[in-house]
């Protein structure tokens, strides 16, 4: 396991494509701070293109996660080791700064890992077998495209398998659309506008990657609009035009450099979108 924020998380990406390709499990925390460069300690999103495309080389793809609270922070991380054996591939738990300076209490409750034999690893032969060798080193072209084929399996089977999602109230007619921090902060504003009588929910991606495409496939038939918050210039919002696929408005409202979105704001941005859908 290793952690850091933000610029650090850059300095290890080179790491961090190398686990991908030697397949070796690692659990990598981000406790997104703004930037680009130094950029300053306050909370920010501004990493997820980083996170959820690849930051460093090659084609690979990390697991992402991203916990709300600090009881997600201890209950994903948890998950973040058994998915990591289970794939044998780096992931990611990306928070931002405000979660990592928060308190709040928590419940940790007895769990079983998952038990994964791990018949590659370096643990030594004695004299009875060949060495294990752990490398993402590929001279020949077809030998590499073969690995390369191997990991893009691995990937779609996270696709698969691995979506992870909240929806609340998911009847209403426009959703709010956020992760981490901002989703909480969202969901003030989703309960202010439902108490002024706006058909009013909230779509929260928990894994970020994979993207959960589903969630807006639920409520497509009946949507009107969609209003995606990040503390960023606007990343996942992309994804969320991308699930979307223009058969609906997708509105985005983003604060930048350490600033959080403050509850009368974004609802003001999301009336906008409502008065623009009647």
């Amino acid at each position: 396991m290793t952690s850091s924020s933000s610029p650090g998380i850059s300095l290890k990406q080179e790491g961090i494509s190398y686990c991908v390709g030697a397949e070796l499990p690692c659990v990598i925390v981000n406790m997104m701070r703004g930037g680009p460069g130094l950029g300053t300690i306050q909370p920010s999103q501004g990493d997820y293109f980083q996170a959820t495309k690849g930051g460093g080389h090659g084609d690979y793809k990390l697991l992402v996660l991203a916990p709300a609270s600090i009881q997600e922070m201890v209950n994903l991380t948890m998950v973040a080791f058994d998915l990591a054996d289970k794939y044998r591939n780096p992931v990611m738990i990306l928070g931002d700064g405000m979660l990592g300076q928060m308190m709040e209490p928590v419940l940790i409750e007895p769990t079983e890992s998952l038990k994964v034999e791990k018949p590659w690893a370096v643990v030594g032969t004695e004299g009875k077998r060949k060495p294990n060798i752990i490398n993402s080193l590929f001279i020949q072209a077809e030998e590499c495209e073969k690995h390369n084929l191997h990991l893009q399996e691995k990937f779609a089977l996270m696709t698969e398998n691995e979506v992870r999602y909240e929806i609340i109230h998911e009847d209403a007619e426009y959703f709010l659309v956020g992760y981490g921090t901002t989703a909480r902060i969202m969901r003030n504003v989703m309960a202010i506008a439902r108490k002024q009588g706006h058909s009013v929910g909230l779509i929260r991606p928990i894994s970020l990657f994979p993207f959960p495409n589903e969630a807006f496939e639920k409520v497509i038939g009946h949507a009107k609009g969609f209003l995606t918050v990040e503390m960023s210039a606007g990343q996942m919002v992309e994804d969320v035009r991308l699930a979307v696929n223009g058969r609906q408005p997708v509105a985005f409202y983003g604060r930048m450099g350490g600033m959080a979105p403050e509850p009368n704001t974004i609802l003001a941005e999301l009336y906008k979108l409502i008065e623009g859908g009647k």
